[in-house]
């Protein structure tokens, strides 16, 4: 058994959008070692019912457990908005999600809050809620974005459609003149090129995959269980195609990661280190 403070914190999302919280950890948290996992089999979840996230997540977090993690991250919006309450109750590890870190970085440096969602985070009402229970005087307003991920993941990031889609989404955020935007799917950082040619320049933007890393680290520290070793390599899990991820990845890892063909009951491994 690898001592409890050097074992893997296990990282998941529906696919690719995880990566952005993944760097935030390489960044932050360089002696942690992690365990990725996409649901790329399943992906978006955003269109999903509660039921079916639930499901999917319980799955995911079990075979987690099997991989003896020392802590888990949702680095997805929609899980943690409708399953994160429920499985911290259920588990006996610490579960992390985005949406409070997020809300509460949002309102220290807004008072007119817009979130870009799936339409599952957006329906849940989680980051008005969370914000609220900060500073009730605070307004937010939630969009849901049906197409963002499957853009992001069939890597139609710099299309003419993918713009077109991008300002009617943030449109009737920019009429009620907000001034910070949160980010309520971790995918869309992907997609930030376009959202700073759409957005003013006074609107600050919340990436909540930066505030739970931050959040992790004070988590890991106030539990006594932070790596004291350097990393292992990253291992990466898909429930879809290896060689699909691996590919997409690749522009913002940095590398093409190496496929194994080893089969499990849930993922596919690919492993290797940005």
């Amino acid at each position: 058994m690898v001592e409890s403070r050097n074992r893997r914190i296990g990282l998941f999302d529906s696919g690719v959008g995880g990566l952005t919280v993944l760097k935030q950890m390489y960044h932050r948290l360089p002696q942690e070692s992690i365990l990725y996992f996409g649901d790329t089999a399943r992906l978006p979840y955003g269109t999903r019912s509660q039921a079916e996230i639930l499901q999917f997540v319980r799955e995911i977090i079990d075979w987690m457990l099997t991989q003896d993690v020392k802590m888990i991250i949702m680095a997805c919006n929609t899980s943690s908005a409708i399953a994160l309450e429920s499985l911290q109750k259920e588990y006996d590890i610490p579960i992390l999600g985005l949406i409070l870190p997020g809300a509460r970085a949002a309102v220290r440096v807004g008072q007119r809050i817009g979130v870009i969602a799936t339409p599952a985070t957006a329906a849940s009402n989680a980051y008005r809620q969370a914000v609220q229970e900060v500073d009730p005087a605070t307004r937010v307003w939630q969009i849901g974005c049906p197409e963002f991920v499957m853009l992001i993941e069939q890597n139609q990031l710099h299309s003419a459609y993918t713009k077109q889609i991008a300002q009617e989404y943030l449109q009737p955020l920019l009429e009620q003149k907000i001034d910070t935007l949160i980010y309520g799917c971790t995918h869309y950082r992907h997609l930030e090129h376009i959202f700073r040619l759409i957005v003013p320049s006074y609107v600050k933007i919340i990436d909540p995959a930066e505030h739970i890393v931050i959040a992790a680290k004070k988590e890991l520290e106030l539990m006594g269980i932070k790596s004291n070793r350097p990393a292992l390599a990253t291992r990466f899990y898909v429930s879809g195609s290896p060689k699909d991820f691996a590919q997409l990845s690749r522009q913002w890892l940095g590398y093409v990661p190496l496929v194994h063909s080893q089969q499990l009951n849930i993922p596919v491994e690919i492993s290797d280190q940005i």
